[in-house]
């Protein structure tokens, strides 16, 4: 604890004794607070081979864009109008340039949408490219689980032409405090334009543990 300052006078051995047991008692109390939340007892891990992470995951991504028509099933919303002179009526050049789309999506522990739910991915992607289809994707993987607690949370860009493209792992808390890594993305279904599944094989290289 900085700015304590503690001075004892005792009055007898005894007196001396009794406050130094009072005083080691309370820096106890202080130290096991510490511990309690997380101060002290983790230590970092960086891994120095690429083949081998400290940590490693592979769960599945489900993305369901609102329709008009899905209210209860969409975890997805398109918040942005494309300007017409780039992206006609359905996109018709087929990139969706201009179009950002806010989610709060699935993330199972396997590929059908129904099996067990690990975390929410939560944040946003936009389409960025004229040209050809690809977008831009910042989130948060929030996990609530048995087996984890805490965020990851991922950015970069997707390069959709690309059969498996990388996200950067910027940061986590909780189980994941701090964790450094990449996450590489495969899309595994596209059903229409409202509804894809993502692989997310989660690599990471720097840990507390």
């Amino acid at each position: 604890m900085q700015g304590l300052i503690i001075i004892i006078k005792p009055s007898s051995s005894k007196l001396s004794s009794s406050l130094v047991v009072v005083v080691a008692a309370m820096m106890l109390l202080l130290g096991l607070a510490g511990v309690a939340h997380g101060g002290g007892r983790r230590r970092l891990v960086v891994s120095s081979n690429e083949d081998e992470p400290c940590r490693r995951m592979t769960v599945y991504y489900h993305d369901i864009l609102y329709s008009g028509n899905n209210t209860a099933n969409a975890t997805s919303a398109a918040v942005t109008r494309p300007a017409a002179a780039l992206s006609t009526s359905r996109w018709a050049n087929g990139t969706y340039f201009g179009l950002l789309v806010v989610f709060d999506d699935l993330v199972t522990e396997e590929q059908a949408l129904a099996s067990e739910p690990v975390a929410r991915a939560q944040g946003f992607y936009f389409y960025d490219r004229k040209e050809a289809l690809n977008a831009w994707m910042a989130f948060s993987l929030v996990f609530d689980s048995a087996a984890y607690r805490g965020t990851l949370n991922l950015m970069g860009a997707d390069l959709m032409a690309e059969e498996t493209r990388d996200l950067s792992i910027v940061g986590g808390t909780g189980d994941f405090f701090m964790s450094r890594g990449v996450a590489t993305l495969s899309t595994k279904a596209i059903e229409g334009a409202f509804y894809f599944r993502l692989k997310m094989d989660i690599k990471l290289y720097e840990c507390y543990v």
